[in-house]
């Protein structure tokens, strides 16, 4: 088969302190459980007080409208305080904390199953958002994404399953592992869209037989009537972004003479919650999660409980070699820092690192050498060493930095250490804010 990439730019990307995609570990259940409430510029409501008494799976936080999504408690138990602390962007999270207490309804008996052919969209939509399910990876409720698009005229729905950076090891277990409620969540949300023409498995070449196997399970499927077809992208960071894979796709599509329409392009995790939600009535409760970096004594991927504390997670792999130097939720190349170990494990967490100072390579910044390495490597065709210049010389940047999304290649590359990429997000998160 035939293989579609972005254009430009990119860079391929290992790193050998990521956990091997051959098995999965089920991390302890936390004795203290903390589910986030969301921030100042996305809250979400409490419905429960502290001293309350919860079930597992309870709602206690209420989406306050578009862009935040229900919470639910993960352990029963008994809500003993609220807390508050500010990550690395300076914004104010705050949490409610649930110690265990009391039994699981649903750990370790037999799911129930729910018939749902017969029931629209809509209600498939609600269903959806009643149980806050999310694209997990940048916490964006699914119930929005499937209302705007309804919007489209023409729609195939991407099962984005491209595995450019190995701090996807997660995913790429949870797809293989739970490949029939991959594709039953498919055909949910197809059906939930109203619109979806054609399914299109986007799969990285390397990865050829578990895109075969997709297609099988979907081709057997009684709720999947939808045509479905296998593509196999790049392997090159950063296919799996939304723009780089569309860019792929409408190559695809000119030299096959497609007609894709709009494109909906979900990951595994999220089809693998939509089946739950709908199927079993279940919130997200549990996280796949690839936990590594030089500085964990045994990295490996674990299936996580929703609000367990990152220290506790460490812990269970072995602890620290060595004091990390620095702690990240997701890819080294674009994930967040986090200041305390006692933040939790989220919907959107795929991975944790703990990156030693020799892996976080704080060298001395420099001045820019002008070599163009950070031109050559990024998809969009900025310059990121000239953005960089103005910004600190305080003039005011053109509508090109804003295109801007974050992958990092520029800073993998600079010899002078230079924080292009970070400069350029602040600065346009400044302009938003003004």
């Amino acid at each position: 088969m035939k293989i579609y990439s972005f254009p430009r730019g990119g860079l391929h990307y290992e790193d050998p302190t990521s956990p091997a995609k051959t098995s999965i570990e089920n991390a302890f259940l936390p004795a203290l459980s903390v589910i986030s409430l969301g921030n100042k510029a996305k809250p979400i409501y409490p419905i429960v007080s502290i001293g309350e008494v919860v079930r597992e799976g309870m709602l206690i936080g209420r989406a306050s409208g578009v862009g935040t999504a229900n919470m639910h408690a993960t352990i029963p138990g008994r809500v003993i305080r609220k807390v508050f602390w500010e990550d690395r962007n300076k914004i104010i999270n705050d949490a409610f904390v649930i110690k265990l207490e009391g039994s699981f309804e649903r750990l370790g008996r037999r799911d129930e199953i729910a018939i749902w052919n017969g029931l629209n969209g809509y209600d498939l939509q609600r269903i959806i958002s009643d149980y806050g399910i999310v694209e997990m990876t940048d916490d964006r409720p699914l119930s929005d994404i499937i209302s705007a698009a309804r919007k489209r005229d023409k729609l195939t729905l991407v099962i984005r399953c491209v595995f450019d950076d190995p701090w996807l090891a997660a995913d790429y277990v949870l797809c293989r592992d739970r490949l029939d409620a991959v594709i039953e969540g498919a055909a949910i949300v197809a059906k939930a869209c109203f619109k979806v023409a054609q399914i299109i498995f986007a799969v990285s070449h390397g990865e050829k037989e578990l895109g075969e196997q997709l297609l099988s399970a979907a081709e057997k499927s009684e709720n999947l009537e939808i045509p479905s077809s296998l593509v196999l992208t790049g392997c090159r960071y950063p296919q799996r972004n939304s723009r780089e894979l569309e860019l792929a796709l409408r190559i695809y599509e000119k030299r096959e003479n497609a007609d894709l329409g709009s494109l909906l392009i979900l990951g595994p995790a999220v089809l693998a919650a939509v089946n739950d939600a709908v199927v079993h009535k279940k919130p997200i409760l549990d996280r796949y999660v690839a936990v590594g970096g030089s500085a964990v004594r045994k990295p490996q991927i674990m299936k996580i409980r929703i609000g367990t504390r990152i220290g506790e997670v460490i812990e269970q792999c072995g602890g620290f070699i060595e004091q990390p130097e620095k702690i990240l939720t997701g890819s080294p190349l674009s994930g967040r820092e986090i200041k305390y170990l006692d933040e939790p494990v989220g919907k959107s967490c795929y991975a944790i690192v703990a990156m030693a100072k020799s892996q976080a390579a704080i060298l001395p910044q420099q001045n820019c050498i002008n070599c163009g390495e950070c031109r050559s490597v990024c998809p969009i065709g900025l310059d990121p060493q000239n953005i960089y210049k103005r910004i600190r010389a305080q003039e005011t940047i053109n509508i090109e930095a804003t295109g801007c999304h974050g992958c990092g290649c520029c800073k993998i590359v600079c010899p002078s250490a230079l924080p292009l990429v970070e400069t350029i997000l602040n600065n346009n998160r400044e302009g938003i804010s003004a």
